[in-house]
């Protein structure tokens, strides 16, 4: 079951040690740290992780998965980080794929989700009020981690999170418009509406909005 405090951040202690060592490297990766073609040596990792190779090898793939390293034969893996056409490309695949998941979750979200979901979009409005950047943006991480588990489709789920991880680390240095909190909670409140009112045409209508308005900020 989910399990989401987004005051302690335990959302993100809920991981094992080897996702978040991927995580770290990912971060690492998408920021910069690590430049595009830089060999990763599993013995550094090894060291720099306190980690056997067997873990650190399943990184490594987990990692080619998420098209951060290419692995070449006889060579080894190397960064190959991801492009802003990339990142063009995950926010247009999600503004595909997030009407559908909230509409699904419409459908079939729990009462114990709807529960937390409520509860999340509260501390949104509280910290939309206070203009907190970094707690607004963990709430919202919560709140749509909340639709993407109550789809009750673990494909879509680990596709949209994947998404939401590279976008948010690809972008680490985007600036946001004055007004960019009170418009994000808007279209939340949109979507929040729509499952209070049980309407999943209305959540999808108000995830496309939000879908798009998302990627236009970016501009």
């Amino acid at each position: 079951m989910l399990s989401l405090d987004f005051i302690n951040n335990e959302y993100e202690d809920t991981k094992t040690p080897a996702q978040k060592v991927c995580e770290s490297i990912a971060i690492d990766i998408l920021t910069g740290i690590l430049p595009d073609g830089k060999q990763i040596v599993e013995q550094k990792l090894c060291e720099k992780y306190k980690m056997s190779r067997t873990p650190i090898r399943e990184i490594i793939k987990d990692l080619q998965m998420l098209g951060l390293i290419d692995l070449i034969p006889n060579r080894g893996a190397f960064v190959s980080g991801i492009s802003q056409r990339d990142v063009n490309d995950f926010f247009y695949m999600k503004s595909l794929l997030y009407p559908q998941c909230v509409k699904w979750a419409v459908e079939r979200i729990t009462e114990e989700e709807f529960a937390m979901l409520e509860e999340a979009f509260t501390f949104m409005q509280f910290y939309a009020v206070t203009e907190d950047l970094e707690k607004i943006q963990r709430v919202i991480h919560g709140f749509n981690a909340i639709i993407y588990n109550a789809s009750h489709n673990k494909e879509l789920e680990t596709t949209l999170l994947r998404y939401d991880f590279l976008i948010k680390y690809a972008n680490i240095g985007v600036r946001y418009p004055l007004n960019f909190m009170q418009d994000v909670l808007e279209e939340h409140q949109a979507i929040f509406d729509a499952f209070k009112a049980k309407d999943p045409d209305m959540g999808a209508d108000a995830a496309q909005v939000h879908a798009y308005k998302s990627m236009m900020r970016r501009k």
